[in-house]
């Protein structure tokens, strides 16, 4: 019994002691805790510069001011002046700053407030930076632009623009899809139930829309025919072809402006307007604001400008080919460096829409001769560019049959989809 006791004794004596032994340890064998993480915030930075280190004015450029009137506002030296309008030349000419657009002071926030830099956004992207306090530095900088690939959808009601407003898209996707349906559709001429859906991409800045960066696939349904559009690179450049691999270039163009109406079509007997007796009218008259753009429908040279009081007004003729001649009439005025003799390109600016000579009101007479004899320009037949290349017919067939059918997955009644 006692050699039980004596044992039993011993283990408690142990454990104490190796309890003690542990508990006596020196504190710096012990782990030490992780200290807690100090969180350091993300300055926030406007055109590269930190927003907390300065007051921040916002302004933008009124009618007939020039970066003289702004910065002399501001305590800047004339000498100062002349010094940053030298040093920006290579960056940004002062001299094209655009009434309406933003410009930004940095100041100081000691109790000076001195001016430290100026920002003038050249556009929704790009914009200039001057450093106004200690050495002189000009750089241009550009804000961070994220783009989404988007698809819409849209039957036409009234006019293209109008659909993508009230379907709430970016009406600029309008100009780009008359551009590209340039030689194929005639916009003026697009009826109410036409529809399209489009693969696109969109640029934004701060979630604000700042224009359409490239279209992808297109299908136009005009007066029930289809007219498909899709983006493929040949030769290094990207152009737009049909679902037959065909391009959509052609020698011609359907109209030589964009967007308004044709308020009189192409007869052998038509009542004139002012003088009132029936006569030939040997063109297509488009409505259209003074001063829209008219742009030659085809490559050619300038062969007659002028001017007939009692009927076209301001005129001007193209030669094309040896078969095709334009003629454009009731410009307001001329296109600079209009002349014969001068080259055009197909869609170079050649005038403006006015109502010069015998006319009711402001439009484009527009008339295209084929061996000399008049012929309705809605009718012309314009031969298209090169299709694509043969051993390039596989690689655009896949993409095409891709593009076609996420296209059907659009419905036509759609607004947009993300």
């Amino acid at each position: 019994m006692k050699k039980y006791l004596a044992e039993g004794i011993f283990v408690v004596i142990s454990l104490v002691v190796v309890t003690w032994v542990i508990w006596q340890r020196p504190s710096e064998t012990l782990p030490e805790s992780e200290p807690e993480p100090i969180f350091i915030p993300e300055p926030v930075l406007k055109f590269g510069l930190p927003v907390d280190s300065f007051l921040i004015e916002k302004t933008f450029i009124r009618k007939n001011q020039n970066l003289s009137d702004i910065l002399v506002k501001e305590g800047v030296s004339y000498q100062t002046i002349d010094q940053i309008a030298r040093s920006s030349k290579p960056i940004f000419d002062v001299r094209r700053l655009r009434q309406g657009n933003n410009c930004y002071f940095f100041y100081s926030r000691d109790s000076l407030r001195n001016p430290s830099y100026f920002v003038y956004e050249i556009d929704a992207i790009n914009y200039v930076v001057y450093q106004l306090n200690d050495s002189l530095h000009i750089y241009k900088g550009e804000k961070p632009v994220t783009r989404e690939i988007r698809t819409a959808s849209g039957v036409i009601s009234s006019s293209l623009w109008n659909t993508m407003k009230h379907n709430n898209l970016n009406p600029v996707l309008a100009i780009e899809l008359s551009e590209i349906y340039a030689w194929t559709i005639d916009f003026f001429g697009i009826q109410k139930g036409d529809k399209f859906r489009v693969i696109y991409e969109e640029s934004f800045v701060d979630s604000v829309s700042v224009g359409i960066s490239t279209i992808y696939a297109c299908q136009f349904q005009h007066m029930k025919e289809d007219f498909f559009a899709f983006q493929f690179e040949q030769d290094s450049i990207l152009s737009y072809y049909d679902d037959k691999g065909k391009s959509l270039k052609k020698a011609f163009l359907k109209a030589p402006l964009k967007f308004s109406r044709i308020s009189s079509h192409f007869s052998h007997s038509r009542m004139h307007p002012i003088l009132k007796i029936s006569r030939p009218h040997h063109g297509i008259d488009y409505a259209a604001p003074t001063g829209t753009p008219v742009v030659s429908i085809g490559d050619g040279v300038v062969t007659r400008k002028g001017y007939q009081a009692g009927g076209g007004g301001n005129y001007l003729y193209i030669k094309h080919n040896s078969v095709y001649t334009t003629c454009y009439m009731h410009l307001h005025k001329f296109a600079s460096g209009m002349a014969p003799g001068v080259r055009v390109r197909q869609g170079q600016l050649i005038g403006y829409v006015g109502k010069t000579g015998l006319a009711s009101g402001p439009h484009l007479d527009f008339r295209v001769f084929r061996n000399g004899s008049p012929i309705n320009p809605l009718k012309v037949e314009a031969p298209p560019v090169e299709p694509v290349h043969e051993h390039l017919l596989t690689k655009f067939t896949t993409l095409k049959d891709s593009l076609m059918l996420k296209l059907n997955r659009i419905d036509f009644s759609a607004k947009s989809l993300d």
